[in-house]
């Protein structure tokens, strides 16, 4: 990537993937970036659980209602997971880490989208987060906040236009 305000430009959340797998070396790499992401007070207040079994992958897909069908294509998915014993800002510190692995994936030329667990539910009203805890061997005390889905681009997207940005919310000195 020529610099991070092109890699930026270019990365746009991905829902379609090939059957391709991933190399080894870059799930190692996009792993390398999510534990190198900033954290509040160093105090690293997540989880990343790697699951690519297509089963797995399946069982991930139904968590919610709706948006997170995709994962059953995906070649991989993360697991980002707060912990909220060792830190209030466990969303923001996994937040953090889920966008450094978004960005990481694009840098690679991996597709990837960032499919909402936290605070969401199935058709039949159960929590996300009980679901992927359960599919997963999550522990009770602890968050699942988001899955990143990975994968090989299955589908072309047009990068970001500079002429749609929405400077009006920009705001300098006060709103």
């Amino acid at each position: 990537m020529e610099s991070f305000a092109e890699l930026v430009r270019l990365r746009r959340s991905m829902r379609k993937f090939t059957n391709e797998p991933i190399d080894p070396e870059d799930v190692q790499t996009l792993l390398t970036a999510a534990l190198m992401s900033p954290s509040s007070k160093g105090k690293h207040a997540w989880h990343f659980v790697v699951v690519d079994d297509a089963a797995q992958l399946t069982a991930l897909s139904r968590c919610k209602a709706g948006g997170a069908d995709f994962v059953g294509g995906a070649a991989m998915a993360v697991v980002v997971v707060g912990d909220p014993t060792q830190s209030d800002v466990w969303v923001e510190d996994a937040s953090v880490a889920a966008t450094v692995l978004l960005y990481q994936a694009e840098d690679l030329g991996l597709g990837a989208c960032w499919v909402q667990v936290r605070d969401r539910f199935d058709a039949e009203g159960v929590p996300a987060e009980d679901t992927v805890r359960a599919i997963c061997g999550i522990p009770d005390e602890l968050r699942p906040l988001c899955i990143v889905a990975l994968g090989h681009k299955g589908m072309e997207r047009k990068p970001f236009n500079p002429d749609n940005l929405l400077w009006e919310k920009v705001h300098v000195g006060t709103f």
